[in-house]
């Protein structure tokens, strides 16, 4: 994974598996080398900023990258079925999620369409405590930092994401999963790890 956004990082990506005779074989069944959960915006293309083929990731993708029923089962699936040896959880900057989780907070905040709230919702937390954290002599700071609230609440996603699966987490406790948490810096194309759980040899 590091060596093919590296390739894409320096404009020489080498586009594998992506021919007639990949998607031949892929007709007969899948193993992905990784299972990767990421924010929905579409400049986080994840075959492309990885360089990967046809089958080699299996990708779960919603807006803000926020735990769910259906992201965590599939994720159980990438895991107990497709036996996927990692996970990446991949956060970016300039999140339009992280940044309507930021103006909710404000006194004066419209009230947003109620699907898009609960989309949301799961972010304000982090949001909150970057607030806290910059607060100086009690005076709330005139902006929140983007950039450390999508942080925070990438690590909150790994931290939802064993919480809420008890095949993942033991899964990792064994040794047979590594999760990797990671941001996406939009205009230099780089994934860089934040959090690390487990051993990322074979699959990173």
């Amino acid at each position: 994974m590091q060596r093919g956004n590296a390739r894409f990082v320096a404009g020489e990506p080498r586009h594998p598996r992506q021919d007639v005779e990949r998607r031949a074989e892929l007709a007969l069944g899948q193993r992905p080398r990784a299972a990767l959960f990421g924010c929905s915006d579409s400049r986080l293309s994840a075959e492309i900023i990885f360089d990967k083929g046809l089958g080699d990731l299996f990708v779960v993708r919603n807006a803000g990258q926020v735990i769910s029923d259906s992201v965590v089962g599939s994720l159980e699936y990438a895991v107990a079925v497709l036996e996927v040896p990692l996970i990446i959880v991949l956060g970016h900057d300039a999140c339009g999620a992280v940044d309507a989780a930021i103006r909710s907070v404000a006194d004066d905040a419209p009230a947003l369409p109620p699907h898009i709230w609960r989309q949301i919702a799961p972010i304000v937390p982090a949001v909150r405590r970057v607030q806290r954290e910059t607060t100086v002599a009690g005076d709330l700071p005139d902006e929140i930092d983007a950039d450390l609230v999508g942080r925070e609440h990438l690590r909150d996603t790994v931290a939802d994401l064993l919480h809420s699966s008890e095949l993942i987490s033991e899964a990792v406790a064994d040794g047979r999963l590594a999760i990797v948490g990671a941001n996406y810096r939009l205009a230099e194309g780089t994934a860089v790890p934040d959090i690390i759980l487990g051993d990322v040899t074979d699959g990173a």
